[in-house]
């Protein structure tokens, strides 16, 4: 039987470290749907937060605004010191390249080995064909790969088509491949979604030990109200395009969160 979650908190605190992230007045319109109304929040280094919120409160907007994947009608952000909604098409890729992105859905190349997959992940700070097949690869981006598959535990599958593996070795397949960019930043748009409890479960803790090994930032999503006690060290709570809770995970229980999604489980606009 698994051992019960337990809050695991980062080595790196807000009383120590200064914020990698700050938004300011964050907005974002579709048309007349006002998804995100003046959106304020800070990170600070090395923390691992959780962004949570019922369906359609604008969390994934919120994090697809930080890297401009979607564009942002109003507001600021800064993020690993960049004035990110000034930044040029140039400037914004090679800025993408310190910002690991884990999604719902795997996007992997179902016909490639799991080590080409993770190869893949190099494109953001090299380009041309020994980034595309690990038959054309450097020995030291090869070894790197599977160092990097390694660290998901999943060293034995390098060789294996990705399309061979469950769910929750293809979601570690991509979070080899995110730590082949050698990113600053994890955004996790609920990894989890997608896969079993136990997988969900293996995955997210996976992901906040990696970040907590490498002092990285991480940034995730969840509905699974557990996963955001265990595994985060501060909350922010999205509602009506606002953020309405912003606190420590150490100061909030069960109750207090399930009070939260019940409160905001309603038609939303965004």
């Amino acid at each position: 039987m698994n051992a019960p979650l337990r809050h695991e908190p980062a080595q790196i605190g807000p009383a120590t470290a200064g914020p990698v992230l700050s938004v300011s007045g964050l907005a974002m319109s579709f048309g007349a749907n006002d998804v995100l109304q003046g959106v304020d929040f800070t990170v600070h280094t090395g923390i691992a937060t959780a962004l949570i919120g019922a369906n359609g409160s604008g969390k994934s907007t919120a994090m697809k605004c930080l890297i401009r994947l979607v564009e942002p009608t109003g507001g600021r952000i800064e993020l690993l010191g960049r004035d990110v909604l000034t930044l040029g098409n140039r400037d914004l890729r090679r800025f993408r390249s310190q910002v690991g992105m884990v999604w719902q859905r795997h996007n992997l190349v179902p016909r490639l080995s799991a080590l080409t997959n993770v190869l893949h992940g190099m494109q953001s700070r090299a380009s041309g064909p020994r980034t595309w097949f690990q038959s054309l690869a450097r020995a030291e981006a090869r070894a790197e790969a599977l160092a990097c598959l390694a660290r998901v535990g999943l060293s034995e599958k390098a060789l294996q088509r990705v399309d061979s593996l469950s769910g929750g070795q293809q979601q570690r397949v991509a979070i080899a491949r995110m730590l082949m960019q050698r990113p600053r930043v994890i955004l996790a748009d609920e990894p989890d979604a997608s896969l079993d409890p136990q997988s969900g479960e293996e995955v997210m803790r996976l992901l906040a030990s990696l970040a907590r090994e490498d002092g990285l930032t991480l940034i995730f999503i969840s509905h699974r109200m557990e996963h955001t006690l265990a595994f985060s060290d501060h909350i922010l709570g999205l509602q009506g395009g606002r953020i309405v809770m912003n606190r420590r995970t150490t100061e909030t229980d069960a109750d207090q969160l399930r009070r939260f999604f019940d409160r905001s489980d309603r038609p939303a606009h965004g």
